[in-house]
């Protein structure tokens, strides 16, 4: 069901992809909303809780990583590979639009 869902929608394959880059970049963004509420408190009950939730977002943001990176997802250290990585999901979405 949920292929042929994917197969109606246009996105075949790429649903996996799509979800585990939304979570990488939800993931970063934590890293620094984290990073910077801990700069900005003077409580230290709150900056250790604080540096405990920052603590575990970085080790979520490694995992999504390299599950991504395992997977073919995202190449961190083959910058041409990922252009091109990046290229097939942007016309994908494009003919997204022209069906």
């Amino acid at each position: 069901m949920t292929n042929m869902l994917q197969n109606m929608a246009g996105m075949g394959n790429m649903t996996e992809q799509v979800i585990a880059t939304d979570f990488l970049l939800a993931t970063k963004q934590a890293v620094k909303n984290y990073a910077w509420a801990l700069a900005e408190t003077a409580s230290p009950q709150v900056r250790d809780t604080l540096r405990r939730q920052l603590d575990v977002a970085i080790g979520t943001h490694e995992r999504i990583t390299n599950y991504m990176m395992d997977k073919g997802y995202y190449h961190a250290y083959n910058p041409q590979e990922q252009i091109r990585v990046d290229m097939k999901a942007s016309e994908n979405v494009m003919n997204l639009q022209n069906q």
